[in-house]
């Protein structure tokens, strides 16, 4: 008992000598800590007779009360101590520069995206929204894709509950009916955002992605100025002029339908983002097709146009070499870091 009262005294000592916040985590340490002295008592206890051992026992549990304590109530002490020294102007330094605040970024989605607008808008483009949660009519019908029509298939549609009207849009294609309906032609709009599908997902594919819809309505549009506007907007995009090829494409709501490729910018004799063609595949598009452009409220004797849809996500995948569509949407901060 004796031996306790001498290292409770110790203990003691030790703690109110503590200068710092430091010092006193050691002093801690030293008989709190799995090692420490209160430690080496409890691991005596076994040794002793059974009849010592309850009181043993308990004067360990009363040292390493005591010890902790003593412990706190040095800590407080030396808060207060801070707190005063604060106040009374002793160790502050006004001079010195506050914590820096810790800044984020901007989604390389969202960088993508507001360059493009840039860029079109410089063009003499409006930029759109449209609703993620969309009527079957604007999703599928008025874009040349009735009910039996095998295309839909290919969507993979998510339908929400209800009469099977609603859809979560499959692509921002419905943007070229509403900006039809509500603007007077001539017009150029750009339609980006969110679009879904049912599919499983992989490195190449997810269940949401992003898109932007290109849309020009005029008068004796061609593929002249399709070719041109495609040709603009790769060369904002890749800071240099690429060759392009259009290759036939069936898309049920732009006729002839095409899809658009461009020579590998990160390569010359082949790369593995060109799958060794030093061809890449960027976006389909097209001219209008006539029924849609009836759909929009068009009278296609006077009106024509072009239409083209530009993958964001697999964009933001070729420019910064991202190997897995999935890191885009997966809110992990050491991949966002980087950006």
């Amino acid at each position: 008992m004796s031996d306790h009262a001498a290292t409770l005294a110790q203990a003691q000592e030790r703690v109110q000598a503590c200068e710092t916040i430091d010092d006193l985590k050691d002093a801690e340490r030293e008989y709190l800590g799995k090692e420490g002295v209160v430690a080496e008592f409890l691991a005596q206890i076994p040794s002793l007779a059974n009849e010592e051992r309850p009181a043993a026992g308990r004067e360990a549990n009363r040292l390493k009360q005591s010890v902790v304590e003593s412990v706190e109530q040095r800590r407080q002490q030396l808060a207060e101590a801070q707190i005063a020294a604060e106040r009374s102007g002793e160790g502050f330094d006004a001079t010195l520069p506050p914590p820096r605040t810790q800044r984020g970024s901007l989604h390389p989605l969202t960088q993508v995206t507001r360059e493009l607008e840039d860029l079109f808008q410089s063009m003499g483009y409006t930029v759109l929204d449209g609703p993620e949660v969309e009527l079957d009519y604007y999703n599928f019908e008025a874009l040349n894709i009735p009910a039996n029509h095998p295309a839909r298939d290919s969507h993979d549609t998510f339908f929400c509950e209800g009469d099977g009207h609603l859809v979560m849009r499959t692509h921002t294609s419905p943007s070229q009916i509403r900006a039809m309906e509500s603007l007077e032609p001539p017009f150029r709009v750009v339609a980006p955002g969110k679009c879904f599908r049912q599919e499983a997902t992989d490195a190449s594919h997810d269940h949401t992605f992003h898109q932007m819809e290109g849309l020009v309505v005029d008068r004796d549009i061609s593929v002249a100025h399709l070719v041109s506007a495609m040709k603009t907007l790769l060369r904002g995009i890749f800071q240099r002029d690429l060759e392009i090829r259009l290759r036939p494409g069936y898309f049920p709501f732009v006729e002839p339908g095409f899809e658009l490729d461009a020579r590998c910018p990160f390569c010359e004799d082949g790369c593995r983002v060109c799958k060794k063609t030093t061809w890449i595949e960027l976006l389909p598009c097209g001219l209008v097709h006539p029924n849609v452009l009836r759909a929009g409220g068009l009278d296609t004797e006077q009106w024509s146009g072009f239409a083209f849809g530009l993958g964001l996500s697999r964009l933001v995948m070729l420019r910064h070499d991202i190997n897995d569509i999935r890191h885009l949407l997966a809110s992990d901060l050491r991949f966002l870091e980087q950006f």
